[in-house]
This record gives structure tokens, C-alpha cells and sequence, in this order.
């Protein structure tokens, strides 16, 4: 017996990200792609926030559940995130492999129940079941030893959003003593915290199990022919009710020598809160600091050389003002403001660039004006374009315009040459 107890102590925590979703309230920015995978802020990958929590707090033992449209997520974590095979210490993408039948994954749980053997292998001390597409850091460590201390069954990771905003979560209430008495999954009227109708408590998505418990647990629920097979709406509310589920307030969370706002988290899941959240990385005094050097960033970077800021052949100087720049770029003459230029973006003379997100890989024409924009990989803009600027010419030429105005270019498109 103390054996075994020895051994589950010396396996510690074990991590799964879910990695599979396909989001498709960002298309066409997933047209191609699964949603972790989608590139933000100039350089990194939805995936890379979750990751860097992890490896900053010192937890090494990951597997990343990958499921739609996977390439490119799958060969940014062997670019980025590969660990020597000299340690226990790993990262490991893992596809859905239907160990459980002829099925894809039918819900977060399931994925997690289809892995159950993966976990078991290990005999971790406890799991984090986290997700992979939100914006924020958080030393997780902080949590799990939350999660010891109260001997909870399930640790839910909580944060406090505008009660306008609850409709989209997982709805939480707590008792005194910080343990969950109440769970509501995307409700039409969500409740508000007490005392604050302003403001609803909601999940973020990140879960602590006892390894035990969610055997358990995920084994009755395969059995369930009535469930959805999600923590959201079957296997937190049955924990719920068993008296054993606490929260986690992300407020009490500590990043040290963090300049920004230390509780910033961001749901992406649309077009208009990605370019919201790619907004954010560049007002004057940024919620979401890049620059920690007390908590790095990792991600993978190709090699290309610095950006360069040049002027025309015709003595037009660039212009650029509170923007983010990534290498490989090459301005000249141009006027970029408020926007997000990833690697290996070419903008000629005259061209105007405003509170737009330019993902990477992209040729801008001479004198094209370009507002409000999100352009993927691979784009070629025709010399005197304009985009963003004429909502009814943009959805003419079959963009999508967001209900917030924000025009998206899918990858490897060609604008303006035939117009």
C-alpha cells in the first residue's frame, strides 16, 4: 500500500489539453485549420498561451487531444513544443484514435473517456483537464495545490465576466467556503454573483480531477445513452450534486513581475473578439503583457530576418504608430496604425493599414487602404485596393463581414486583380 501511494506521489500531474474543436464561429480563419491552431498576436498560436501556463508552472507531462483539421497544429508543436525522450517529461499530440469504436469524439468528455488508458498508464496524483483557445496566463501550480488543500473531488477554474457576456459560459455559484452549489451551462438568463447584478461568475474551462473520481465518473457516463458527454452540461453538474466540487477564483492567481492586467482572459471564439483581443495587445497601456521576461512566451519562429521600415523610392517615409510588427516585414512609404502585421508582410508605397490584423505571408499593393480588416496567410491585395471600407463591396466579393464590421480575407486569396 505505501507502495503505491510512493508511486502516484512520483507521477504528479499529468495535463490534457483539448485541442480538437472546430471552431467554427472564427471561419474562415478555420477553414483550414483547427482553432488552437489559429495564429494571434503577430507570431504565436491560440495553443501557445495554455502551453506556456503549463511549462511555466513547471508541469511537464502533457498530452495535447487533437481531432479537426490538425496538420498545422500538429507541425507547430513539433516545431515549438518538442521535449527530449531523455526524461519522463513530454508533450505529445495525440489524435483521436477511436479506441472506444468507430466514432469521432462526441463531446469534451468523451475525448478525455476514449484517453482514459493514457492517464492510467501514468497513475497521476491528480489531471488537469484544460482547454486550448483562450488568451490569458495562469501559474496552474496555484490551482492544483488549491484543489489539495480543499481534498476536492473537482477544482472548476472561475472568473468574474459582465452578466451580458454569462450566456456564453458555464454559469457557477458557490457557498461561502468556495465549494460549487449551483451550475448552469450557456443559460438563456444566467445569474448573477450576489450583490453585483453587474457581473456572473463563469467557467474558464479548466478542471483539476482526483484521477479516481474521474474514472469514475467518465466510465458512467460512457454508459449514458442520454448524455452529451461534455463537463459542461453532464459531468460537472453530477459532481455538483455529490458535494464534493470546488472553485477556483482566478483573481487569487499570482504571475510574478506581471506589468498588465494579471485576471485578463479572453474567450476568441469569434471574429470580432479575436481582432477585440488583437486590439487589446496594443493600447497604451496593454491588459495582456508580452513581456514578462519572468514568464516567457514560447513559440515557434521561423527564420527570417528583422523587420525593416523603409522609405520609397520616392522619399515616403513609413509610418508606424501603436502597432506590433513581426520579422520578415517590409514597409516602405507605407502608413500602418493600430494594426497587427505578422511574419513576412510586404506593404508598398501610399498604402494605409488601420486597426487590422495581417496574419502573415501577405503582398499589400500600392495605395491600397485596408480598416477594420483580419487577413489570413498567403493574401495578394491588387494595387489601390480598399478593404473594410465599403461594407456592400466587401460582401459582394464574398468576404465575411462580422456583425461588428470586421472584414476577414480567407488564406491564399487574390483581391483586386480582375476588378
Amino acid at each position: 500500500m505505501r507502495q503505491n501511494t510512493r508511486q502516484k506521489v512520483m507521477a504528479g500531474i499529468l495535463s490534457m489539453i483539448l485541442a480538437g474543436g472546430a471552431g467554427t464561429r472564427l471561419f474562415p480563419l478555420t477553414e483550414t485549420r483547427t482553432k488552437p491552431a489559429v495564429p494571434f498576436a503577430g507570431q504565436y498560436r491560440l495553443i501557445d498561451f495554455v502551453l506556456n501556463n503549463f511549462v511555466n508552472s513547471d508541469l511537464l507531462k502533457i498530452y495535447v487531444l487533437t481531432q479537426f483539421k490538425s496538420q498545422s497544429l500538429n507541425i507547430h508543436l513539433r516545431q515549438a513544443w518538442h521535449l527530449s525522450g531523455l526524461t519522463d517529461q513530454f508533450i505529445d499530440a495525440i489524435p483521436a484514435q477511436m479506441r472506444m469504436g468507430k466514432r469521432w469524439y462526441e463531446g469534451t468528455a468523451d475525448a478525455i473517456y476514449q484517453n482514459l488508458r493514457l492517464i492510467e498508464i501514468h497513475e497521476p496524483e491528480l489531471v488537469c483537464v484544460f482547454g486550448s483557445d483562450h488568451i490569458y496566463k495562469m501559474n496552474v501550480r496555484q490551482m492544483t495545490d488549491y484543489h489539495k488543500k480543499q481534498k476536492a473531488d473537482l477544482t472548476v477554474a472561475a472568473i468574474r465576466v459582465p452578466i451580458e457576456e454569462a450566456h456564453q459560459f458555464g454559469v457557477i455559484e458557490i457557498d461561502e467556503a468556495g465549494k460549487m452549489v449551483g451550475f448552469q451551462e450557456k443559460p438563456a438568463n444566467p445569474k448573477s454573483i450576489p450583490g453585483d447584478p453587474n457581473t456572473a461568475l463563469i467557467s474558464m474551462g479548466n478542471y483539476t480531477f482526483d484521477p479516481d473520481v474521474l474514472y469514475r465518473v467518465l466510465k458512467e457516463d460512457a454508459q449514458d445513452p442520454n448524455s452529451d458527454h461534455d463537463f459542461g452540461k453532464n459531468i460537472i453538474p453530477g459532481l455538483m450534486a455529490e458535494g464534493n466540487v470546488f472553485v477556483y477564483d482566478f483573481t487569487n492567481n499570482e504571475i510574478p513581475n506581471e506589468n498588465g492586467d494579471a485576471f485578463y482572459w479572453r474567450d476568441v471564439g469569434t471574429i470580432d473578439s479575436y481582432w477585440q483581443a488583437s486590439m487589446d495587445l496594443l493600447s497604451k497601456d496593454s491588459a495582456f503583457d508580452l513581456y514578462n521576461s519572468q514568464w516567457p512566451l514560447r513559440t515557434y519562429h521561423p527564420t527570417v530576418p528583422p523587420a525593416q521600415l523603409l522609405e520609397s523610392s520616392q522619399g515616403q517615409q513609413t509610418t508606424v504608430v501603436n502597432s506590433s510588427i513581426a520579422s520578415g516585414c517590409v514597409m516602405r512609404g507605407a502608413k500602418v496604425e493600430k494594426s497587427v502585421l505578422g511574419f513576412n508582410v510586404q506593404v508598398e508605397p501610399r498604402s494605409e493599414i488601420t486597426e487590422s490584423v495581417i496574419i502573415g505571408d501577405a503582398v499589400i499593393g500600392k495605395g491600397c487602404v485596408i480598416n477594420k480588416a483580419i487577413i489570413d496567410k498567403n493574401v495578394e491585395i491588387a494595387p489601390g485596393t480598399t478593404l473594410g471600407v465599403d461594407r456592400e463591396l466587401d460582401e459582394k466579393r464574398g468576404f465575411t463581414v462580422s456583425r461588428g464590421g470586421i472584414v476577414t480575407v480567407p488564406k491564399g486569396t487574390k483581391i483586386g486583380f480582375d476588378e
